[in-house]
């Protein structure tokens, strides 16, 4: 049951992110600024991939498949800053892309409390795997935490502006 829950929510994830794409580059289009979004992508691609080289899981697969899948797991974790930095510069956010990001930061929350509580069922034993070399469970759990930090700050900005009221969501300006 696990398994075919974790691949309709997978496929959902897939389907809905498809959704948003095709709204950015042909609905949405007219709204991207250009000038904005100039934060290169290999400040988070390359440690990502520097990350995933060093730090994989050990499972029977082959060695790049299981190179692919931590690159992805540890992309996923910082894959927002260059958004949330272009909407740090613009400093008015709308509707559709604060509910967007939102939604990927309550996501995220509830994918590091998934963790959380699988190592507290575990009754931490999960953690002593660290001590047998095998560090790729602890890193995920740092990667979940991470994302879920980068977007801690923007819910408490959106959740903030909806409490008060704002369809479009401002961001303080950066110190």
């Amino acid at each position: 049951m696990e398994g075919d829950i974790h691949t309709v929510l997978d496929f959902l994830t897939l389907v809905s992110t498809l959704w948003v794409v095709y709204m950015i580059r042909f609905k949405l289009k007219s709204t991207y600024v250009a000038e904005l979004d100039n934060m290169p992508l290999y400040y988070v691609a390359v440690p990502s991939a520097i990350l995933a080289g060093l730090i994989n899981p050990y499972t029977h697969h082959f060695l790049f498949a299981r190179m692919l899948w931590a690159f992805a797991v540890y992309l996923e974790s910082v894959s927002v800053l260059p958004q949330l930095n272009m909407m740090q510069k613009t400093k008015m956010i709308e509707p559709f892309t604060a509910h967007y990001v939102f939604a990927l930061g309550v996501a995220r929350f509830l994918g590091c409390a998934h963790w959380i509580i699988q190592v507290y069922d575990s009754a931490g034993n999960y953690l002593y795997l660290v001590g047998a070399g095998y560090i790729w469970f602890p890193m995920v759990i740092l990667a979940e935490i991470v994302q879920t930090f980068i977007l801690a700050d923007f819910c408490y900005y959106y959740v903030k502006g909806v409490m008060n009221g704002q369809l479009i969501v401002s961001l303080p300006s950066p110190v």
